[in-house]
């Protein structure tokens, strides 16, 4: 199983305390935070320099946005709302260089400025990581099909908006969205691909209930949530 973090704070030295924490893996969301390029790769050099791999959560299945990301180095790439085949196949393309792929070819940081392209090129670029998050009851109904593609390395579930593509946001007791839930995870453990879920709350707990349920790519809170969880227990202590 691996264990990650989500950075949802662009401070380099935020990234370097999370970096040393332990985590099997970090990713820098660019999807809900004021986080832009120039931070996200500052973030990156932090992060790899203590040997973990870094993935980036792009605001959308966007080429440009997923070249640029990945000419800052990014280990991997985590895509929001794939709810199709046609939606995964554009995430694979825009990862991917020729003749596999349409990916752009540029001499960036991830390819040394200029000086280890081929080397980028033949070893590194084959194994950058490709996740699709599964956010939509349409992913649900597709989800074997998305799954099957060779280039699509794990899954996200995303219950929040799943729960909203079912009209019902935040309703995780409701049967159809607990229904929605269980679709997924029997699809995906047909496959030898990463099963991911955030776990939001600071508690080891539910992270250990998912690892029973099979999942093995989790997401273990998040900085703002960490700290803000740690002040408020402290502080609660204190006054009471």
């Amino acid at each position: 199983m691996q264990i990650g973090s989500w950075i949802t704070l662009n401070n380099i030295s935020v990234a370097e305390l999370m970096a040393d924490a332990g985590f099997d893996w970090l990713c820098i969301d660019m999807e809900h935070t004021a986080t832009d390029y120039f931070e996200a790769q500052q973030m990156m050099i932090a992060i790899q320099a203590k040997g973990i791999p870094v993935y980036v959560r792009v605001g959308s299945n966007d080429p440009l946005i997923i070249k640029r990301v990945l000419d800052a180095g990014a280990d991997g790439i985590i895509v929001p709302s794939v709810n199709s085949k046609s939606d995964a196949e554009r995430a694979i393309s825009a990862v991917k260089y020729p003749p596999i792929g349409t990916r752009g070819v540029g001499l960036a940081r991830a390819q040394g400025y200029g000086f280890n392209f081929d080397n980028y090129r033949d070893v590194i670029a084959p194994k950058v990581k490709l996740i699709v998050q599964i956010e939509h009851i349409n992913a649900i109904d597709e989800l074997d099909d998305i799954l099957s593609l060779e280039g699509v390395d794990g899954s996200f579930i995303g219950p929040y908006d799943l729960s909203g593509s079912l009209g019902k946001p935040g309703q995780y007791n409701d049967e159809d969205v607990m229904a929605a839930i269980e679709r997924y995870e029997l699809t995906a453990k047909k496959y030898n691909k990463w099963i991911g879920f955030h776990v939001v709350p600071p508690d080891y707990k539910l992270v250990e209930e998912k690892q029973a349920k099979g999942y093995n790519f989790i997401a273990f809170s998040f900085d703002a949530y960490f700290m803000g969880h740690a002040i408020r227990e402290q502080l609660k202590n204190i006054k009471n």
